[in-house]
């Protein structure tokens, strides 16, 4: 409420009431809360490995690195069955993964994401199970068939890796939750990138040091684009960055920056002549980017409980657009 009246700055409106700070609804928070818990952050990170360490079997088999491809291979199916039973254990109740199959909504993430990850399983399956047979077994007709279908599956899980990598990232970015929204430029690169760096660490685990130079490109690669798009994420949010570098998920950031970085620096000195420092260093690399997810997580349900985040950030473009419709008219 304002009255007109004259003052120091020769009678302009003056605001009489001070203006108000919404803070809630009856003390209530404005967005609820997620209640997604750590095993979303699990999947994340399971199925953002299993998408790289495709990309890197895919590349193995074309460049005659046995080692690397068995090891990739059989690591990208272990990973997307253990982010399967994280997924299926956060949603509750099983059966509501396979009801997602009864549409397909191109306008959700949510539905296109379960449509990826159906066409994704099989041919990483494929790939894998070739990697599995006896010697008896893969000089059989069907062991031979096997073989023969495990090139091209491999190539069309790689195909499908890119996607199974980011769709998580664009589906945390069109929700309402603040430091999740905010971020949509930033969090296709940091999931890809990281996904890209964990893969990297673990072929360097399963594969011998002739083997892994791929894997180290690809982790070098993936945790320079890591780190300098968390850094941007951080830096260019604002206000809504304060969740990035207080509390928690601050420590838990911090912790997957120094691990990616340690990793990636360890095999890049050392790792390339030392089977023990490339193992240490893939295991950082693993770490870091489970520390990485975990930190995003819990990033957006603290941005959600404080009103703040979603008030000032909607004010602050109403202004934008009430400034640009002036200049238009």
């Amino acid at each position: 409420m304002t009255r007109q009246g004259r003052g120091d700055d020769g009678g302009r409106e003056r605001a009489m009431v001070p203006r108000a700070e919404f803070t809630s609804y009856y003390g209530r928070p404005i967005l609820k809360p997620s209640v997604w818990r750590d095993d979303v952050a699990y999947y994340f990170f399971l199925g953002g490995l299993s998408a790289g360490c495709s990309l890197l079997g895919a590349g193995a088999d074309r460049t005659g690195r046995p080692a690397l491809r068995r090891g990739t291979r059989l690591a990208a199916l272990g990973s997307l069955a253990a982010g399967g039973y994280f997924l299926v254990h956060d949603l509750g109740r099983p059966e509501r993964f396979h009801h997602m199959l009864r549409v397909a909504k191109p306008t959700s993430p949510m539905s296109v994401g379960t449509w990826i990850l159906a066409a994704y399983g099989p041919p990483v399956g494929l790939a894998a199970i070739s990697e599995l047979l006896p010697d008896g077994v893969r000089r059989s007709a069907l062991g031979r068939l096997v073989d023969a279908v495990a090139r091209p599956a491999g190539l069309a899980a790689a195909g499908l890796a890119p996607a199974v990598a980011s769709y998580t990232a664009v589906l945390l970015s069109q929700t309402a939750v603040p430091a999740w929204h905010e971020a949509h430029e930033e969090l296709p690169f940091v999931f890809t990138a990281s996904a890209a760096a964990s893969a990297g660490g673990l072929g360097m685990i399963v594969a011998p040091v002739a083997e892994a130079a791929p894997a180290r490109r690809l982790a070098m690669f993936g945790a320079i684009v890591e780190l300098a798009a968390s850094r941007r994420l951080e830096s260019r949010l604002g206000l809504v960055g304060e969740v990035f570098t207080t509390g928690e998920p601050h420590r838990e950031l911090s912790r997957a920056s120094t691990l990616t970085a340690a990793g990636v620096l360890g095999s890049m000195l050392l790792g390339r002549r030392s089977r023990a420092v490339a193992v240490l260093s893939g295991a950082a690399l693993l770490a870091g980017g489970l520390y990485e997810r975990l930190g995003l997580l819990h990033a957006g349900i603290e941005s959600a409980k404080d009103p703040k985040y979603t008030v000032v950030p909607q004010r602050a473009r109403l202004e934008r657009a009430r400034l640009w419709g002036k200049r238009q008219s």
